[in-house]
């Protein structure tokens, strides 16, 4: 550990370094971190010097990094990035109760997050902090110690634990139901259909569980639910969209079915973790907790299938 801790750079040296790296300049760097050019400059062959190698190449009044400088500079700015979340997560809560969680983005605003009061009125020392990701990552890489996932229960290096179902419903605006009067399954082929990218084969599956034969289907796409929403509301075309998410639009018939038929999505909501986090308290709550509130919420749930 002493042999280690004498190649590890300072602090001071790394902020120096990141400053002069993003900002291409050493003037602007000593701007930015209140201190003088020649100390940014200083600084930097110190680190220089550290390291064994060149980080920028000195034109006139100009720098530019090296191709070891630039890989280097990466490598710090995620390195300090995670030095700063991890210090501005002790200071919400010293006593280290936190949980760090990705959530998607529609399902995180309008399912969970109207529940989190529950689970920290239950757990007072638990601070859940939030950040949208739309698709699996590495939990290596990420400062997160859970995420919600849509789709089949296929994570590499992750655990993952059902949390529950959902139901589409094919769903447009009143004016263009009104326009193309919908009687079959078939008919919804002739407005156009907007698809999502968590659920890219969902109108298919709706179109063979409906035994309508489909040619190769064509449309808007959307990475976000809440967009492709709003666009069913702009009358855009037809959406497969999980009624539990749109309840608000479809009470104010902002969206309206397009045809009652909804149908089981393929994929399903999971809580996934890295197991290095297995038994980290806080996880250990709030899987505790979101498994039962879906678990409530599946049995008493308005599920367009049990009516």
């Amino acid at each position: 550990m002493g042999t280690a801790r004498r190649f590890l750079p300072s602090m001071s040296l790394l902020r120096a370094f990141e400053a002069a790296a993003r900002l291409q300049s050493f003037t602007a760097a000593a701007a930015e971190l209140n201190l003088t050019q020649g100390a940014i400059s200083r600084q930097i062959r110190v680190l220089e010097e550290l390291l064994g190698s060149n980080l920028f190449l000195r034109e006139r009044q100009t720098v530019r990094l090296t191709s070891a400088g630039e890989t280097y500079a990466r490598e710090i700015r995620e390195a300090l990035k995670r030095i700063s979340s991890a210090t501005l997560s002790f200071r919400a809560n010293p006593k280290g109760g936190t949980l760090n969680l990705a959530i998607l983005p529609t399902f995180g605003t309008r399912w969970l997050t109207p529940r989190l009061p529950r689970f920290l009125s239950a757990n007072p020392g638990i601070t859940v902090n939030l950040a949208t990701r739309l698709a699996p990552f590495d939990f290596n890489l990420e400062q997160a110690d859970a995420a919600i996932h849509f789709g089949a229960p296929d994570w590499p290096g992750a655990e993952l634990e059902l949390l529950m179902s959902e139901t589409v419903v094919p769903v447009c605006s009143p004016s263009l139901l009104d326009a193309y009067k919908f009687e079959r399954p078939g008919d919804l082929l002739k407005a156009p259909l907007l698809h999502l990218v968590s659920r890219p084969d969902a109108w298919e599956h709706w179109f063979e569980a409906q035994d309508a034969l489909t040619e190769p289907l064509h449309g808007m796409l959307f990475d976000q639910l809440a967009t492709a929403a709003q666009a069913a509301i702009s009358g855009l075309g037809i959406a497969l969209l999980p009624a539990f998410l749109i309840e608000d639009e479809l009470k104010r018939r902002d969206l309206v079915p397009a045809i009652d038929l909804p149908m089981r999505s393929a994929g399903q909501y999971y809580l996934a973790w890295p197991s290095s986090r297995s038994s980290y308290w806080p996880l250990v709550e709030f899987r505790q907790w979101i498994v039962r509130e879906t678990q409530e919420f599946a049995s008493t749930g308005d599920d367009p299938l049990s009516r």
